[in-house]
């Protein structure tokens, strides 16, 4: 499965978007990248290897936080890898992109390709619509004064302090994706979903034997909470710059495709290394606008990108990192407002 994101006829013809789309498409920044994605998925293959080979390696030994923690990271940059592959932009074949992703997603790391790539798909037609968006459900946090008002239970218990609780509750996004991606499993609409349970529970029993085998009971159940809160905090930092705190979109929002895509997302300054951590999710707005572009390319894409909002007068956010997590914590609290006994303020978006 391949996220496609291609706008209505209506918006493609002659529209705000159209032009755009045709000024990327003369420079090639459609075209695909293979020799980056060879090496992006050679240094992942090392550092996974390697990570295991060192936990191996190092044995009984306390020092195993510290692998824990590495492959943490090399967890997340194989999820980053997962998401080019959904959005076609390694592949140009659906069937290349659906068996690699099921390698690297649902037997690398755990994580339910079927079932991410579904959710996803629906994140970006309706990116921070509070009723079409899953990123934006109200499953533990709330994201607009809309849901406070709605909320019950857990959210509207959480959703006093959430913002105060956000990173602490990211420890469990590791295990939040792993159960979800199980639970995905039982329903009969998921395609391919032998192929998906097979690789998963394969990933599973590799994954415990492995740590059960080096480490006695303690350490194991460390080496684990360590991994895999560490993996839920780099994930969670990876994907809250990018729309959290922009505007919540409702049922009354009529806008086209292109404005949709814009203003509810946000780009993050930085560097080589920015761009590596976030896996090129730190150019959002132009990643959303062109899903399947190669990461490489959102870089060359973003002058385009920018000259052409702006001579629409269509707002285009770029933040530092530390920012975008400010904004987002900002909205957070604010959409809990009315559950601390206070009135809000206008749209939290």
């Amino acid at each position: 499965m391949t996220i496609e994101h291609a706008p209505p006829p209506s918006e493609r013809t002659g529209s705000d978007f159209a032009r755009l789309s045709r000024r990327i498409t003369q420079a090639g920044l459609l075209e695909r990248r293979p020799g980056y994605y060879a090496a992006r998925m050679t240094v992942l293959a090392i550092s996974f290897a390697g990570g295991w080979a060192a936990f191996v390696l190092v044995g009984d030994s306390w020092f195993q936080i510290l692998v824990a923690a590495f492959l943490a990271i090399v967890f997340a940059q194989v999820a980053l890898l997962a998401h080019d592959l959904a959005h076609g932009q390694v592949f140009r074949s659906r069937r290349s992109s659906r068996i690699a992703g099921h390698f690297v997603g649902n037997l690398g790391i755990g994580l339910g390709y079927g079932w991410w790539t579904d959710k996803h798909t629906r994140h970006h037609a309706n990116p921070n619509h509070e009723d079409h968006d899953p990123d934006v459900a109200p499953d533990v946090l709330i994201w607009s004064a809309k849901q406070a008002e709605a909320s019950r239970g857990l959210p509207r218990f959480i959703g006093r302090w959430q913002a105060f609780l956000f990173f602490p509750l990211l420890t469990l996004e590791g295990l939040n994706l792993h159960v979800s991606s199980l639970r995905s499993l039982r329903r009969p609409t998921l395609k391919h979903r032998r192929t998906e349970a097979t690789l998963l529970i394969a990933h599973d029993l590799a994954y415990l034997f492995a740590v059960f085998a080096v480490l006695p009971f303690g350490k194991a159940l460390v080496f684990l909470a360590v991994h895999q809160a560490l993996f839920g905090v780099y994930l969670g930092c990876t994907f809250a710059p990018n729309h959290k705190g922009m505007p919540v979109l409702t049922g009354e929002d009529r806008l086209d495709f292109l404005r949709r895509q814009v203003l509810t997302s946000r780009n993050v300054r930085g560097g080589h290394l920015i761009n590596t951590a976030l896996g090129g999710l730190n150019y959002q707005i132009e990643h959303h606008l062109f899903p399947s572009m190669p990461t490489p390319n959102l870089r060359r894409a973003q002058p385009i990108v920018r000259e052409h909002c702006a001579s629409l007068g269509v707002k285009y956010v770029e933040t530092g990192l530390i920012a975008s997590w400010s904004q987002a914590m900002r909205h957070l609290h604010e959409a809990g407002r009315s559950l601390r006994g206070g009135r809000s303020h206008a749209s939290v978006g």
